[in-house]
């Protein structure tokens, strides 16, 4: 039987302005977290429009994730991820809504 991979990402409690930050300083991350928000939903893995090679999508995710602004879950062999908007606007109030409103 194959293992299922658990993906770790904080409690809404343990999410630290600083990991945000530094998460969303990246150009290519801030462009995904700007792609998962206009969908307004969930989007694969392969869903997102980055021009970077896969295993480095992978650490972009990975990186979105343990700073808590993604979270994500397996359904068969592909990976959805979505915006942890709610528990982001809880804790940083304002704080996502000028982020992507930002000039580019």
């Amino acid at each position: 039987m194959a293992a299922t991979q658990q993906y770790v990402y904080p409690d809404q409690g343990e999410i630290r302005i600083e990991a945000v930050l530094a998460a969303l300083a990246d150009p290519v991350r801030l462009d995904m977290v700007r792609q998962l928000a206009a969908s307004g939903t969930e989007i694969s893995c392969s869903g997102f429009d980055v021009a970077v090679t896969k295993s480095t999508l992978t650490h972009h995710l990975r990186t979105l994730r343990e700073a808590g602004i993604i979270m994500g879950r397996q359904q068969g062999t592909a990976r959805y991820n979505s915006l942890r908007r709610k528990d982001l606007d809880e804790l940083f109030p304002g704080l996502l809504q000028g982020v992507l409103a930002a000039r580019r």
